[in-house]
């Protein structure tokens, strides 16, 4: 006996359900860290420069958002400490939002401590001239060089105290320092990007 046309039709349809779905799911795990939901927490400037952090978060979150990871900004901010860790209300927070991720970020002056080599750094750019005329460093005087920021930034999972990530990068500020952090947040996120694409 022949099924009937409605029954081939229905299980044609399932087929073809099962099949989409599959091959949907393999996609998605050939792109390795795509889908990682990732808090990021309010970037910490720990130098007497003035710097508008809640743009430099913003950017840096848009920044993972085209990495192709789920990035969403934390009300909580990073660590004031010198060494990287979750605080208590990072913590909270990223199991809250069940986050797969945190990362941490924190503006430092090298000068402020010159002798901390601690950590790998990526150099971006070396000491260039300021040529802005309404710098005040700038100006009559002729192009005066500047010191670089540091950016140091790790990346967590929840409940462990072992960095995924834990780096830092140098910054050349500009006339106007935090437009020229902007550089820094998409260095930093196409790092991070590339780190959590790895697991």
């Amino acid at each position: 006996m022949r099924p009937s046309c409605p029954v081939v039709c229905c299980l044609s349809a399932i087929l073809s359900l099962f099949l989409m779905s599959f091959v949907w799911s393999q996609e998605l795990s050939s792109r390795p860290g795509s889908g990682a939901r990732v808090c990021v927490a309010q970037v910490n400037n720990q130098t007497a420069k003035s710097l508008i952090v809640d743009r430099m978060t913003e950017h840096l979150v848009r920044g993972l958002s085209d990495q192709k990871l789920t990035a969403m900004a934390i009300e909580s901010v990073t660590t004031s400490n010198r060494e990287l860790r979750p605080t208590l209300k990072n913590s909270e927070e990223l199991k809250r939002k069940e986050c797969n991720y945190l990362v941490l970020t924190q503006v430092n002056d090298p000068k402020s401590n010159p002798t901390d080599f601690a950590l790998p750094q990526i150099s971006i750019g070396g000491k260039t001239p300021s040529v802005d005329a309404s710098d005040p460093l700038g100006g009559q005087s002729g192009p005066q060089y500047r010191d670089n920021l540091e950016v140091s930034f790790a990346v967590f999972r929840p409940g462990s105290p072992k960095p995924v990530l834990n780096t830092r990068l140098l910054d050349q500020p500009s006339a106007n320092a935090s437009d020229s952090m902007m550089q820094a947040m998409d260095r930093e996120a196409n790092r991070v990007g590339h780190e959590l694409k790895k697991k």
